[in-house]
């Protein structure tokens, strides 16, 4: 028996700067998929005020308008001519509006290149598709919640996106596109027993108070969206605890692609490894075996095998086969955890090609994945949500 502890996960919403520049990064990269599913992204953003910068790596034949898909993903977040406070990011052909881009993507290094491509190479020991970088990856699964996921991670994404359905539904005209949500678990003996503590920060219109926010959060969104049977009389809720929230976005801070790794993941519950997901295409592992993990990880649990269990892989750049490969279920296995492993090496393959084959990674989809976790979304249509290898596993581990 464990003792109780709590545990806080966060989450933010679209327009929080990061989570623009983790937007434009995936629509950078899906536009290139969408005219060349080979095409080779490693697409950086940054944006402050009125300036939006893409960085990084891009081999392509795609040919299209860079601007304007920026210009387009931002008007989609919210950032557009009905914003009415701070910086217009309205989009035209030449951003004489508002935002100034500034494109320093080039292209892959060609040593990279000869490293990932599924051919011989000076040097490289086969002619398979190799490892996109060096680096290790994490997936993770517990019976917290029918998704899945842990319990505060789940809660706090699920708060950002009814905030921001309130928003773009206009249910609340006041709402801006910058929030942040935050959700404390007590667990008992390892599962959620109440919410503790729960906080959402949100930009908002000049003229609402703090106190109708609070008034209005509170029915509309909190008691809404949080478990009941976990609010209790005890739970602390602090909205908007500074009071004011007018100036947000990337007016009130600076946003960088790949600064909300935990977000993106499993709100700290879960190792990481240390690699970002967002502008990337499959080729890189960082991105493709993490999800990768999720699925695997994800199906052992579904299927009985572990009430908990996350699975790291390590790869070397270049080389088509993981360096390693490591199932844990923190001894919460019903089965040895070495049949589970020979079972996971049986029923999955994780070689880059074939993980982008199992999941179907090619396509350009990436903007779905990129808000409000990259798991525990079942009806988003990710594939590494799907526990269709549960059959195989329990025969796997039973033969």
């Amino acid at each position: 028996m464990s003792r109780p502890f709590i545990f806080s996960s966060e989450s933010v919403t679209e327009g929080h700067p990061d989570k623009v520049c983790d937007t434009v990064s995936d629509a950078v990269l899906d536009a290139c998929l969408e005219q060349d599913p080979g095409s080779r992204v490693a697409c950086e953003t940054f944006v402050k005020d009125n300036v939006v910068g893409l960085a990084g790596e891009i081999t392509t034949s795609a040919v299209f308008d860079y601007g304007k898909v920026v210009g387009e993903t931002l008007r989609e977040i919210g950032y557009d001519a009905d914003y009415a406070h701070g910086t217009d990011y309205s989009y035209t052909c030449k951003f004489e509006k508002g935002a100034f881009l500034m494109n320093m993507l080039g292209q892959q290094s060609p040593d990279i290149k000869q490293g990932v491509d599924a051919a011989g190479a000076q040097g490289k020991e086969t002619d398979e598709q190799g490892a996109g970088d060096q680096g290790i990856m994490f997936g993770y699964a517990t019976n917290d919640t029918p998704e899945l996921m842990p319990a505060p991670v789940l809660y706090a994404h699920k708060l950002g996106q009814e905030m921001t359905r309130l928003r773009k539904d206009r249910v609340h005209t006041w709402l801006r596109p910058d929030s942040k949500t935050q959700v404390s678990i007590e667990y008992i003996d390892n599962r959620p027993n109440r919410i503790t503590a729960v906080v959402v920060s949100t930009m908002h219109a000049r003229e609402i108070t703090t106190e109708e926010i609070r008034q209005l959060l509170q029915a509309d969104l909190i008691e809404k969206i949080l478990p009941a049977e976990l609010l209790t009389e005890d739970t602390e809720i602090l909205i908007n605890p500074t009071g004011r929230f007018e100036v947000g976005g990337p007016e009130g801070d600076a946003g960088l692609t790949g600064r909300k790794i935990i977000v993106d993941t499993y709100g700290g519950m879960g190792r990481h490894g240390g690699g970002a997901f967002s502008g990337k295409d499959p080729s890189k592992v960082d991105r493709s075996a993490a999800y990768m993990c999720r699925w695997v990880a994800k199906n052992i649990v579904a299927a009985g095998l572990a009430r908990e269990c996350e699975i790291q892989l390590a790869y070397a750049i270049g080389h088509p086969h993981p360096v390693s490969l490591n199932v844990n279920s923190f001894a919460s296995n019903e089965v040895d955890e070495e049949q589970i492993e020979k079972a996971v090496q049986e029923v999955f393959s994780f070689k880059p090609a074939d993980i982008v084959e199992q999941l179907d990674l090619l396509r350009p989809f990436y903007q779905t994945t990129t808000n409000y976790g990259h798991f525990g979304r079942e009806n988003a249509g990710l594939p590494w949500e799907e526990t269709n290898r549960v059959s195989e596993l329990q025969n796997a581990v039973s033969a």
